[in-house]
């Protein structure tokens, strides 16, 4: 997991990476069925999956003609440890229905 602040006065971020060719909305359709959520803001440029109060998640999928993988950044403005508890849950549940989570590498970030 990769984690720090988005941008100075932005929210605390931790990013996952998941090395699966999947479409944005698919991969979001997923994180909210295995967090039992919704996909909030749903075919707008900026949906995410509630995970609990104040901690969210995003999907950003590689630019144009690039293979995968995709990064999950789990958001919240409370801290980095709330951030980096909710990536963790949403890392194993995402790892039961399947999926191979991992920390991004220096070359992705």
């Amino acid at each position: 997991m990769q984690s720090g602040r988005d941008t100075p006065s932005g929210p605390f971020v931790v990013t996952l990476v998941v090395d699966l060719p999947i479409a944005k909305p698919d991969a979001l359709e997923v994180i909210a069925f295995v967090a039992d959520s919704e996909v909030e803001n749903a075919r707008t440029a900026f949906p995410r999956v509630g995970l609990e109060r104040d901690v969210w998640a995003e999907v950003q999928i590689p630019r144009f003609a690039d293979p995968p993988p995709l990064a999950i950044d789990v958001c919240t403005d409370v801290s980095v440890a709330t951030a980096e508890r909710a990536a963790a849950r949403l890392a194993e549940a995402l790892e039961r229905v399947g999926w191979t989570v991992r920390a991004p590498r220096d070359d992705e970030i």
